[in-house]
This record gives C-alpha cells, sequence and structure tokens, in this order.
C-alpha cells in the first residue's frame, strides 16, 4: 500500500502540456515585442516628418503606432507626440483642444509613464495660451467700447 505511481503516459502528457503551455507563452511574448518594435518604427519615421514639417504625415505614422501598440509601450509616447503635433505653433491645423485630449488620455491611460509629468506641464502651458486668448478678446471688446 503504498503511493500510486504515476505512470509513463501520464508523464508524457503532463510533459506535453508544460510544453504546450510555455511554448505559448513564449509566442504571445514574442508577438508583444513584435508589436512594439514596428510601433516604434512608425513614431520614428513620425518623428522625422514632424521635423519636415510635414504634421498631417507625422499624425498619420503616430495613429499608426497607436493602434498597433494599444494601451502598452510605446502607446504613451504616441500620445504624447499627438498632442505635441496639435500644439505646434507652426502647425496651421493645430488644435490645442485636441492636443489637451491627447495629453489627458496620456496622464490616464498611462499613469506610470515618464512622459506623464511632461503631458501635464503641456496641460498647464496649454490653458496659460487659452486664457491670454481671453484676456485679449476681453482687451479688444474693452477697446471698442471706449472708443464709441
Amino acid at each position: 500500500m503504498g503511493r500510486e505511481r504515476i505512470g509513463k503516459r501520464k508523464l508524457i502528457c503532463l510533459f506535453i502540456a508544460y510544453l504546450i503551455a510555455f511554448t505559448l507563452v513564449g509566442c504571445s511574448a514574442l508577438k508583444e515585442r513584435v508589436k512594439e518594435k514596428e510601433a516604434s518604427g512608425h513614431l520614428l519615421h513620425a518623428k522625422e516628418l514632424l521635423t519636415q514639417g510635414d504634421y498631417e504625415g507625422s499624425l498619420k505614422e503616430t495613429q499608426k503606432a497607436l493602434n498597433i501598440s494599444g494601451k502598452n509601450p510605446p502607446g504613451d509616447e504616441a500620445l504624447f507626440n499627438m498632442g505635441l503635433i496639435y500644439a505646434h505653433p507652426k502647425n496651421h491645423k493645430k488644435d490645442f483642444k485636441k492636443s489637451l485630449l491627447f495629453f489627458r488620455r496620456l496622464i490616464k491611460d498611462y499613469p506610470r509613464s515618464p512622459l506623464t509629468e511632461q503631458a501635464k506641464i503641456w496641460i498647464g502651458v496649454l490653458h496659460m495660451i487659452e486664457k491670454s486668448k481671453q484676456v485679449d478678446v476681453e482687451i479688444e471688446e474693452m477697446e471698442k467700447e471706449m472708443s464709441r
């Protein structure tokens, strides 16, 4: 009456099950690394386009990187770049509201990202710009009323 012996078949089945499990885990990790590399390639191209003044092209490449990475790195970098593109002073289609959305999304989706603090700074700067514009409008309205 000793312990029940594990048969060779059971050991082989167990070994095959472990082998399959480790293979699946390894494959998914490899796929994630390939996705990250592909997304990083799009981001690199986006940065090159941005330096050349091709804001729309840069935005498209950055969007590709974001779509590939989802909520994994370098998605945080993609969101940050999109915020910068929409805030860029030479971008004729600049849109501070869209820029703010991307910076806020970065903070929400990637709270531990090293870019989070920079995004917070950009949000503060963009708010100050908007307030400054509002003050300018109010001054112009006051000057119009005074000239009447």
